[in-house]
């Protein structure tokens, strides 16, 4: 990373600054072209990103209140019942999260990376949606849900082969009445879920996990160090859409902010970052994102 940031270092003892003020509408997009424009710029994209895609988060401000915990990964291992409503619930909620499409917000950043004003692209999502729209330079944290690998022998198999087999063993499934919840997953009424037949692996019979990672699981050293090495070429590092409460995400902002490194914040509501940031824009990224890739690609 070069020192070609317009902002102060930050030494790692420094004490927190005062929150920079929250920002909506043309002040917050006025802003953004400001702070972005002339700089190399990596984005971090968390749930919010996905929303307006019909993918729910769990923070952000329609969910927080009433959004339950994810799987914990000691829980998907170590749990029979606990994989069996894991996999109940996923295989209702597989199809809408799969005919999900980018929205407005996934589209600016493809085309800012194809205009050059954007490096790439660090997810938390595991929805694909950032491929969807053409983005090029992806790394992705938590790894996607449309591959599943088996835990005994490494066999890697499409989500939606996995679907089809699972479907298979538990004939009508699909048609149950549920929400949709976060990463494809979806509510289930009380009393179905002791019924559900879960799929092997179809080489060995061995457990079948998602691709993904799970709360108290590590990110693979691998795409840890792609993700660095993305972060490294930063001069703005733009967070788009995320509460960064997992430590996975929010250590980017940490880290920025160690190396004086500006960080400019989209997002709905508070997030744990914002004493970190030196611009926040409190608003809807499928609005805002649009409106700033508009000014940067024009060049005036």
């Amino acid at each position: 990373m070069t020192d070609g940031s317009a902002a102060s270092p930050v030494p790692a003892s420094a004490p927190a600054a005062a929150l920079a003020p929250a920002l909506r509408g043309s002040a917050g997009v006025d802003a953004l072209e400001r702070l972005l424009r002339g700089r190399r710029v990596v984005a971090l994209a968390g749930a919010g990103c996905s929303t307006a895609s019909g993918i729910p988060d769990y923070r952000g401000p329609g969910t927080r209140q009433r959004a339950r915990n994810p799987i914990q990964f000691r829980t998907f291992i170590g749990d029979d019942a606990g994989r069996q409503r894991y996999w109940a619930r996923a295989v209702v909620g597989w199809p809408r999260f799969r005919a999900s499409r980018p929205n407005a917000a996934h589209a600016a950043l493809a085309a800012l990376e194809r205009g050059g004003a954007l490096r790439g692209i660090i997810t938390q999502n595991v929805d694909r949606l950032h491929h969807a729209a053409g983005s090029g330079r992806v790394v992705e944290l938590h790894g996607a849900l449309h591959e599943v690998g088996c835990m005994a022998c490494g066999d890697v198999e499409p989500r939606d082969s996995v679907q089809a087999r699972l479907l298979a063993l538990n004939p009508g499934w699909e048609r149950l009445s549920v929400e949709l919840a976060p990463d494809g997953d979806a509510e289930l009424p009380g009393g179905v879920i002791e019924r559900f037949v879960v799929a092997g692996c179809r080489a060995c019979g061995g457990v079948l996990k998602p691709r993904v990672v799970y709360f108290g699981e590590s990110v693979p050293a691998d795409v840890t160090a792609a993700a660095w090495a993305l972060f490294d070429e930063a001069e703005v590092l733009l967070v788009v859409g995320s509460s960064l409460t997992v430590f996975s995400g929010f250590r980017f902002v940490r880290r920025a902010a160690q190396r004086g490194v500006p960080v400019a914040l989209v997002n709905l509501g508070e997030t744990r970052g914002d004493p970190l940031v030196q611009l926040r824009v409190d608003d809807r990224v499928e609005v805002v994102m649009p409106a700033v890739a508009e000014r940067l690609l024009a060049g005036g």
